[in-house]
């Protein structure tokens, strides 16, 4: 399991348009994923110590910002065959047992990924209500462990401040994960 940070964001950057199967049996597009204020597209899979340890989080402040007008849309890009536990049969599970408030979906070609630049699970990438990038941080200061409760919830914030401005804070910190599992590697 090789440990990777995410890049620097790239304000301004538009979200690529994609079309996946969900756990849901729906097939989504970003049209169909974007809130009035703005997406939030995760890049996350069921394996992954760092994604792990945030989920629980990562529900709760989905559910706020969808109060906030911005939607989100976790992505699975994983190759399945080398962990089972990526499977969509096991996505699905996933997604029932946390109650995803967001569309879970199953990048099988890794075409998405490669296009968004996701590097680890997790992988945050923050748009405001025009689809441009404002965020590629962390959610918190989360590792394989969960933090502490009084972590400060960075992705929420910045988020919000989104949601509000438009504009994503200067300050973010890298998010870091586990590195992707391409096809082939």
């Amino acid at each position: 399991m090789v440990s990777l940070q995410t890049p620097v964001c790239d304000f301004g950057k538009p979200a690529v348009d994609f079309s996946l199967p969900g756990t849901d049996g729906k097939v989504w597009t970003l049209d169909d994923c974007r809130g009035e204020k703005g997406l939030l597209v995760m890049f996350i899979c069921n394996h992954c110590p760092y994604v792990k340890a945030i989920l629980d989080r990562l529900v709760r402040d989905t559910r706020e910002l969808k109060e906030l007008g911005v939607n989100s849309v976790a992505i699975m890009s994983n190759d399945p065959h080398q962990y089972e536990e990526d499977s969509f049969e096991n996505m699905k599970r996933v997604a029932e047992a946390y109650k995803f408030p967001f569309p879970y979906l199953l990048d099988e070609t890794q075409e998405v990924a490669k296009a968004y630049g996701a590097v680890c699970t997790p992988d945050f990438f923050g748009y405001n209500a025009d689809l441009q990038l404002q965020y590629r941080g962390r959610l918190d200061a989360s590792r394989k462990d969960t933090a502490p409760e009084d972590a400060r919830r960075e992705l929420f914030e910045a988020m919000q401040q989104v949601a509000r401005t438009g504009k994503g804070p200067e300050d973010q910190i890298p998010s870091m994960g586990c590195s992707i599992k391409w096809i082939g590697e």
